[in-house]
C-alpha cells in the first residue's frame, strides 16, 4: 500500500523484528494465559503491518481485520479496568488498546472504507490502489485528517518513550530476563513502523 519500496521494506523489517520478539515470548516459557493472549495479539498485529504495506496486501479483505483489531482493543481495555492493580500497568494496557485501535483505523481508512465513493472495495478498485497508500487531501473530511495526525504524533512520541527505556534496569540493578529485555525494543520498533505508516497518509511518500 506504500509506493516507496524503501519504506515498504523498512516497515516490513521493523514489523518482522517485533513479530519475532513476541513469537519468542509465547514459546519461551510458561506464563499466564492473559500474557499469552496479549503476546499473540501483538504477533498478529506485527504480521498484519508487514502484509499491509505490499500491493497484494491491499487486495485482501479489510472488514474482518478491522473488526478483529477492534475486539483486540476491547480486550486490552478490559485488562486495564479489571485485573490491573497499578497505574503504570493500566497505562501500558491502555497503550496496547490504542495500538489495536490504530490497526483497526488503518484497515478502515487506508483501505478507503471511510472515504467518499469508497464505501465498498471492489476488485478493480483494489487493483488500482495496489502499491500506494490512501492519503489525506483537501477532499478528505477534516476529522479524518485530525485522527491521522493524532496517530502519527502519538506513535512518534511512543517510539521516543519506548526507545528511552532501552537499558533501564530495576532499582536493585537486576534484569527481567529475555522477554523483558525484548519487549521494550519490540514496542519501539512497532511504534516507529506505525508512525511511518501514518506519516505516509499525511505526506507524499
Amino acid at each position: 500500500m506504500i509506493h516507496d519500496i524503501v519504506l515498504r521494506w523498512i516497515i516490513t523489517g521493523l514489523s518482522a523484528l517485533s513479530a519475532a520478539a513476541w513469537g519468542f515470548a509465547i514459546v519461551s516459557r510458561h506464563r499466564m494465559w492473559t500474557e499469552v493472549v496479549g503476546c499473540g495479539l501483538h504477533f498478529v498485529m506485527a504480521i498484519a503491518m508487514a502484509v499491509m504495506v505490499w500491493p497484494w496486501g491491499a487486495q485482501l479483505p479489510a472488514t474482518g481485520p478491522a473488526v478483529f483489531f477492534s475486539l483486540a482493543a476491547v480486550w486490552f481495555v478490559t485488562l486495564a479496568l479489571v485485573p490491573a492493580e497499578t497505574v503504570p500497568l493500566r497505562a501500558v494496557y491502555g497503550y496496547h488498546a490504542l495500538m489495536m485501535l490504530a490497526m483497526a483505523w488503518m484497515y478502515t481508512f487506508i483501505h478507503g472504507l471511510l472515504l467518499p465513493g469508497h464505501s465498498s472495495m471492489h476488485h478493480d478498485t483494489d487493483m488500482d490502489m495496489a502499491g500506494k497508500v490512501v492519503q489525506t487531501s483537501a477532499e478528505s473530511p477534516g476529522w479524518i485528517t485530525v485522527i491521522n495526525w493524532f496517530w502519527f504524533v502519538g506513535f512518534v512520541v511512543a517510539a521516543l518513550v519506548w526507545t528511552s527505556g532501552f537499558g533501564v534496569k530495576r532499582p536493585d540493578g537486576s534484569t527481567d530476563g529475555w522477554w523483558r529485555s525484548l519487549d521494550t525494543p519490540a514496542q519501539a520498533t512497532m511504534a516507529v513502523a506505525m508512525s511511518i505508516m501514518f506519516g505516509t497518509t499525511l505526506f507524499q511518500a
